[in-house]
């Protein structure tokens, strides 16, 4: 099958070879888009096979511990609302990113490893739901309410609502990435999607649940967010070199306008997701308050700004040494070889 016209090839036809060379992240020439070998992009299927090595599971995480302790009268008001207001955030930032794969950017890459990860991909964001799922039923919490805060509380609202903006377009049934406009669109999703939702808009919510199990709080919680981080560190980086492998083949659409568009879109998300910190820590809890996630939302942007090739905005410093430990930030791309221990399956996290 033609990626780019439909036609079908007649069955054995060993005389038509694919060319890796053809073989583009959007508008392929190549033959056979189903066809994996020869690789064009390396660094795609090292994404995917480090994936497969993170596989785990919600279940295989004991919540003995955390339902305990939410029973007791040990956490105060406070820490509660974290713990209720992230999971209400995760669990349908989760959801947005897995309908996007699915709906919006699946259907515009047309390079099979990209491919294969994209699917990696999309079962882990159905794992990370499902692990909010199951934290509210362990907890028994209202998983109503919690599910439904996207609806209820207006820093949620808000950063949903900045995201699924970007993807209408996408979705619109006449869209084609054949023109600079459209190719334009289509970036401006992906910085949207891996540069602001996975990589500034998940970033607080990790901070402030990894503080808890740093103090022997709602471990169980805690340990799933280590694996979520570890797969969302993927996605990011995964999401990066799709961005920039893009912009490197159609030199023509990354202009001045695009990147200022860009710049503003993650000034806008860090507005965004400091006004999210203000309504989980209104008060502030113990080494957490809003002036300190201010900070560190800057020192995230400017990251990812930089890993994109823009300029640096904020110069802010890291208020939030400790998350070294979980990840180093400044090395995303080393993250597998700095920090973590040779794993397999996601039934013991080693740090």
């Amino acid at each position: 099958m033609s990626c780019c016209t439909g036609t079908i090839s007649a069955p054995h036809d060993l005389s038509r070879k694919i060319d890796a060379d053809n073989k583009r992240l959007l508008n392929c020439t190549a033959v056979d888009v189903n066809q994996l070998w020869p690789l064009k992009y390396q660094w795609a299927w090292e994404h995917y096979i480090n994936g497969c090595a993170n596989n785990w599971l919600p279940s295989e995480v004991s919540m003995q511990k955390d339902i305990e302790l939410w029973k007791s009268d040990t956490l105060s008001d406070a820490e509660r609302l974290v713990i209720k207001r992230n999971l209400g955030f995760f669990s349908t930032g989760e959801s947005l990113v897995g309908n996007n794969i699915v709906l919006a950017i699946f259907r515009h890459i047309t390079n099979p490893e990209a491919r294969q990860y994209l699917l990696r991909q999309a079962y882990e964001e159905a794992v990370h739901t499902h692990t909010f799922h199951y934290i509210c039923e362990s907890l028994a919490l209202d998983g109503r309410e919690v599910f439904n805060m996207y609806h209820e509380v207006d820093s949620i609202a808000g950063k949903d609502e900045f995201v699924m903006r970007l993807t209408r377009r996408v979705l619109e049934p006449d869209f084609t990435t054949a023109t600079p406009e459209g190719i334009g669109e289509f970036i401006k999703n992906l910085v949207g999607f891996y540069v602001i939702m996975e990589g500034i808009f998940f970033y607080s919510g990790f901070v402030m649940i990894l503080s808890l199990h740093r103090r022997n709080l709602m471990t169980g919680i805690g340990e799933q967010f280590q694996y979520i981080l570890r797969d969302e560190s993927i996605h990011l980086n995964f999401g990066i070199d799709l961005i920039n492998a893009i912009k490197e083949e159609n030199p023509h659409v990354w202009r001045a306008d695009l990147q200022a568009e860009i710049v503003q879109m993650i000034l806008d998300a860090v507005e965004y997701e400091v006004q999210y910190a203000e309504s989980c820590l209104p008060d502030g809890i113990l080494g957490l308050n809003k002036g300190l996630f201010r900070e560190y939302v800057q020192y995230i942007a400017d990251r990812r700004l930089e890993r994109i090739g823009l300029p640096l905005h904020f110069g802010s410093s890291n208020p939030f040494k400790w998350m070294s430990e979980t990840i180093d930030l400044g090395k995303e791309k080393n993250f597998f070889e700095t920090r973590v221990t040779e794993y397999q399956s996601g039934g013991l996290l080693v740090w």
